[in-house]
């Protein structure tokens, strides 16, 4: 991003946020200056200084962690178990056969320190069409794992659309509104999610985080009850 958490976290606040989640790119991701293992542990120990300096809102210390091309995660468990949150995210091998991008999100999602999958079709609107998976395996595992799907607000993506949103709440599998910011500008975006999330018939039930800090915080680590 080009804020530093602190402005981030003043700009949330603003915004009347009570928390908010700072989840850089790990090292696959080597254009976006991605994480390994020994700067993810620097960036969640430089996001546990900041959070100490707030008293009004929380900075949960996450990652979008790349999902690689067999499934496994672009971090090391011993780093990611040290989260607060980890979004799952495709980025590469975009042209895998439907079954090979299916068993891939399949694996990730099995991942025990997964708590979402994040930009879920990998669709970039009027850029790049949405890969090609098996949408309700997926979904039935992530209600079986209580691993959330991302709505992304960002306007190129809007991802998951208002077909596939309302298909997750059939399956019981629970929403997370992320505005993928890189700028505190970026933080205004949320309103496309929400306007997605109503389009798709979302309630506030289905969104985790509406939930309080604590509950949210839970809901990460598969506790959605």
């Amino acid at each position: 991003g080009r804020n530093t958490i602190e402005e981030m976290a003043e700009a949330a606040r603003g915004r009347g946020y009570k928390y908010m989640a700072i989840t850089d790119h790990s090292k696959n991701l080597a254009f976006a200056n991605g994480l390994d293992d020994k700067r993810a542990v620097e960036h969640i120990q430089r996001i546990r200084a900041a959070d100490g300096h707030f008293e009004d809102i929380k900075i949960f210390a996450g990652v979008e962690v790349d999902i690689l091309a067999d499934g496994s995660l672009d971090l090391s468990d011993s780093v990611l178990e040290q989260m607060d949150l980890v979004i799952a995210s495709v980025h590469s091998h975009f042209n895998q056969s439907p079954t090979e991008m299916t068993d891939r999100l399949l694996k990730a999602i099995a991942n025990p320190n997964t708590s979402m999958i994040g930009h879920p079709t990998g669709r970039i609107l009027l850029r790049r069409d949405a890969y090609q998976f098996d949408i309700d395996a997926v979904l039935k595992a992530a209600a079986q794992n209580k691993v959330a799907m991302e709505l992304n607000a960002y306007p190129d993506r809007l991802d998951l659309c208002d077909r596939h949103l309302r298909l997750a709440k059939q399956y019981g599998v629970k929403i997370v509104i992320n505005t993928d910011s890189h700028h505190t500008s970026h933080l205004e975006k949320i309103r496309f999610g929400v306007l997605q999330a109503r389009r798709a018939w979302l309630a506030k039930e289905d969104v985790l985080n509406t939930l309080p800090a604590q509950k949210f915080a839970r809901a990460m680590k598969h506790q959605w009850g």
